[in-house]
């Protein structure tokens, strides 16, 4: 992505933003990354209610990261997007100040 490309791109490129700085949106992709979640069943893996589950998970369906499915009353989510594998790519890759590098061998 060239300079010019970013700039036009911008506003698109800080709701991304956003929408990862937050550490219970990261581990939802995490574990969406893993495969389709029910509501219930990924609030209880990411020690969320319901509630404060869907406030995150809207944020997510705002930019197009998650997408959902309805089966009866039940609501699944899933990945959308080919973004997301390159986002936890990136954040593996990076380093963090002030956290001990691992061992890749580990």
């Amino acid at each position: 992505m060239t300079y010019p490309d970013l700039v036009e791109r911008s506003d698109r490129v800080a709701a991304y933003l956003t929408a990862l700085a937050n550490a219970k949106r990261i581990h939802i992709l995490s574990v969406l990354s893993g495969g389709e979640q029910s509501v219930g069943a990924l609030a209880g893996i990411v020690h969320l209610s319901q509630s404060a589950l869907s406030q995150h998970l809207a944020k997510l369906r705002a930019i197009d990261l998650v997408e959902t499915r309805r089966e009866g009353q039940t609501i699944y989510y899933s990945l959308s997007c080919g973004l997301t594998p390159h986002v936890f790519s990136l954040l593996e890759q990076s380093e963090i100040p002030g956290e001990k590098k691992r061992d890749p061998r580990a």
